[in-house]
This record gives structure tokens, sequence and C-alpha cells, in this order.
């Protein structure tokens, strides 16, 4: 099962932000999966992925699951997208343009730098909200 990148920060959110309402009790990554909707596979491969960050801990048996392992005013969703995010490369043309061009031989080198602009904009703003934030709108919404 592959997942983009963009949908594996949104489920990785979405579990965090589980785990941080049903704090302090264990989750299994099967009731994770049916909040999720999605198959138990992908929520242990998130988990892992969480848990190699610091983010989440988890224990195995029939008592076990997974809890945050800090609190969630100390996590941000920019440690969530450090943790699932894949060699993220600015989405560029598959081919290279024809360097004979005066757009093409220069569009690669602009929009680096205009991407690169976008994604610290982006993790400025991941960097400041929180996982207690996101868990607060939730409760919110109810």
């Amino acid at each position: 099962m592959l997942m983009t990148r963009n949908c594996r920060f949104a489920v990785a959110v979405h579990v965090t932000a589980l785990l941080g309402t049903m704090a302090p009790q264990p989750c299994t990554s099967e009731w994770i999966a049916g909040s999720v909707n999605t198959n138990p596979v992908v929520v242990r491969r998130i988990l892992s992925a969480l848990a190699k960050a610091g983010l989440v801990s988890s224990t195995r048996g029939s008592t076990g699951g997974s809890i945050l392992a800090k609190a969630a005013e100390r996590i941000t969703l920019l440690d969530i997208h450090r943790a699932v995010a894949e060699d993220e490369t600015p989405a560029l043309h598959n081919q290279p343009p024809n360097p004979a061009c005066p757009v093409g031989r220069n569009i690669q080198s602009v929009l680096i730098r205009v991407m690169d602009r976008a994604e610290a904009a982006k993790e400025a703003v991941l960097a400041t909200t929180t996982l207690a934030e996101v868990v607060g709108a939730l409760r919110n919404e109810a």
C-alpha cells in the first residue's frame, strides 16, 4: 500500500491527534485504522515512523498499543511532517527544458528558489502549530 507524502502527513496528524485525544489510554493500530478508515498495516507504518522520531511509543501484546511519547504541547506539526516526509525534492519538469531557450535555460533555478521559499513558509507555520492546538480545535468542532 503506497501512500503519497501529503496523505502520509494527513494520516500522521490524524493518528497523533487521536493518540492525544485518547491519552493516556494506549490505542491499537486496528482501532486507529478504523478512525482513519484505512488498513492497520498503513497505520503501523506511520506509527513506526513516528516512533523513530520519538513522537510515539508502542507496546506489543494483548494490552499493548500506542501512546504519545511526549506531551501534545511539545509536539509540533513540523515534527510530525519531518517524521513521515520522504525525500521531498521540488516537482520540476520530467524532461530537462531546452537550454537554448531563454526560459528553458533558467526556469528550473527560478522555480527551485520559489519552491524553497514556499517550503520555508510552510515549515514556519507547521513549527508554530502544536498537536495540542489540533486536539483542541477537534474538541471545539465536536
